[in-house]
């Protein structure tokens, strides 16, 4: 018996050393075609885009990129994650320079399907925050900021205006060492 299942946890073992190998390519690609339509859906378009740069902000790591037009920074494409209701929430958000948010776009998230899943397909919660003003409270409304949340889903709309503060305070950063 002990032989027995030593014999199929070993096959078990190839077949998903097998599929692991022949899937870890196309899921790679997804992931990075993902992050480039991302990308492009939170900067102004135009503009010279560069290679990713990391950098930390108050005691989180931060992947960046930086938009160039006519030599000087346009825009600001941060990666920034949070933990929301169900689990991580990664956002792409674009920040001009002067901290105006552009644009966002969910990345991953691990949100109640129905609820907080909603963060990437409500059209009146994900419009609110383009062209979302520098002078305006990233914190939703009950917090006392300019945030309509998700119906039934606060928890998850704090979670994503907290990963879209850190974006705009790190892009900040970034612009007052440049400045310097």
């Amino acid at each position: 018996m002990v032989l027995c299942l030593t014999l199929v946890c070993l096959f078990c073992s190839a077949v998903l050393a097998v599929v692991y190998a022949i899937t870890a390519d196309p899921i790679k690609a997804a992931e990075q075609k993902a992050l480039v339509e991302s990308i492009s859906q939170v900067l102004p378009s135009g503009g010279e885009l560069s290679d990713v740069a990391t950098a930390e902000f108050g005691g989180q790591k931060f992947d960046y990129y930086i938009s160039t037009a006519n030599g000087a920074p346009a825009a600001y494409a941060v990666k920034s994650s949070t933990i929301g209701f169900g689990g991580p929430l990664t956002l792409m958000v674009g920040v001009l320079p002067d901290g105006t948010v552009y644009n966002t776009s969910v990345l991953s998230h691990s949100e109640t399907p129905g609820l907080g899943a909603k963060c990437n397909t409500d059209a009146k919660f994900m419009d609110q925050w383009k062209g979302l003003g520098a002078d305006k409270v990233i914190k939703v409304t009950k917090d006392g900021g300019d945030i309509d949340a998700i119906t039934a889903s606060t928890i998850t709309s704090r979670a994503y205006s907290l990963a879209v503060s850190n974006a705009v305070a790190f892009v900040k950063s970034i612009v007052k060492a440049e400045e310097d």
